[in-house]
């Protein structure tokens, strides 16, 4: 997530610019230095032959550090491999991994401070193409074969062409675009505002782009923040909004009916108890999850917000969540303290237990999976 000394805007970015921390999270004077690893000969960790069937854990890594890593875990031995793009490619990742996007026999890492997107091949993890031009990009989803859109923190949404891996245009927004959700013939797509406006200036909302003449053609206003989107069964959209960096508002998750554009229900977060985040959906489209300290379940039926978490935090500094596409199981990554190398759990979408704990990079913040369940 890159950062611009015009802002005053630093909430959504202190993850990934932890590097700084003494100045945003801690009361250290002295700036956090990189602790060298020193390799154990002992080392026993297992290498994969293919990463065609398993789980990518996108590390963002500290902002400026050039950190950015991939860890991969097996479908079969169930093991964590850890930096497999700089195994594969002799060379690092990248400055800030926000988000990856498997299509086909591809995977598409976008690495946001170093204003690329990174083309692998999922056999081997080898490099395919650094897609180029910009600008801090934050999310890739493909319209059909041939084309994908990108938002970008600031002035457009890139058109990617998926035969030569190019930007071949943009879409021209006034705005931080974010995540992004195909339905039918369109792309919706959030819409944060000016990234150097406080939120009582900034006009959030969703747009709703013709994929067939990639144009923004209609816009659907929300609460502050509008981050994360999902589709469910009955071919709802729901969105959460964070009411803003700034607590400009109550935090609120709504209900969008895609067909007449409109908001046909939405829930308000009680004030004062945290900014609920990573809103995801189960394989059948009936149950909602997001974070908010813990995992929060919710079925698309509920008359109202969950009160109690499905998992408890235990202490653990929860940062990025994910649901199988096709099995439902929950993967939460803890952050810890974003200086040391995270962790990743894996809980059962029955009761939430606990079913493994896994190693990762440095602030894992999101999940990609080789079987999408996209039909």
């Amino acid at each position: 997530m890159k950062l611009f000394t015009n802002s005053s805007n630093i909430f959504p970015l202190l993850p990934s610019i932890v590097a700084f921390t003494c100045l945003i999270v801690s009361c250290s004077k002295e700036p956090i230095r990189e602790t060298p690893v020193i390799p154990d000969p002992t080392d026993s960790t297992p290498v994969a032959t293919t990463y065609e069937h398993g789980v990518f854990v996108v590390n963002e890594g500290n902002f400026n550090w050039g950190n950015a890593s991939v860890t991969f875990i097996d479908n079969s031995g169930n093991n964590a491999i850890q930096d497999i793009y700089k195994k594969a490619n002799d060379r690092s990742l990248g400055d800030v991994a926000q988000s990856m996007t498997v299509i086909g026999t591809k995977g598409y890492i976008v690495v946001n401070n170093s204003n690329r997107v990174e083309v692998v091949n999922l056999k081997d993890f080898k490099s395919v193409k650094s897609i180029d031009g910009f600008s801090s990009p934050r999310y890739f989803e493909a319209v059909d074969a041939n084309k994908a859109y990108v938002t970008n923190l600031q002035h457009n949404i890139s058109i990617i062409n998926l035969t030569t891996n190019v930007v071949s245009g943009v879409i021209k927004t006034t705005s931080w675009t974010e995540s992004l959700i195909h339905y039918k013939d369109y792309m919706y797509v959030t819409s944060v505002g000016s990234f150097s406006e406080p939120n009582s200036n900034r006009r959030a909302q969703i747009y709703v782009i013709s994929t067939k003449e990639d144009r923004i053609i209609d816009s659907i206003q929300t609460g502050k923040e509008p981050l994360g989107m999902v589709i469910d069964k009955k071919e709802k959209l729901w969105v959460l909004c964070t009411g803003g960096y700034d607590n400009f508002e109550a935090p609120s998750l709504v209900r969008i009916n895609p067909e007449l554009k409109m908001i046909e229900k939405a829930y308000v977060f009680p004030a004062g108890q945290g900014v609920p985040s990573k809103l995801c959906i189960n394989p059948t489209g009936d149950t909602l999850y997001f974070l908010n300290g813990g995992v929060f379940q919710m079925p698309v039926t509920s008359a109202g917000l969950p009160s109690q978490p499905f998992i408890s935090s235990n202490g653990r500094l929860f940062y990025g969540l994910a649901i199988h596409p096709k099995n439902g199981t929950i993967y939460v990554s803890d952050a810890i303290d974003y200086v040391q190398n995270g962790r990743v759990l894996k809980y059962s979408a029955t009761i939430g237990s606990k079913l493994a704990e896994y190693q990762a990079g440095r602030i894992p913040g999101s999940f990609s999976f080789t079987d999408s369940g996209k039909k």
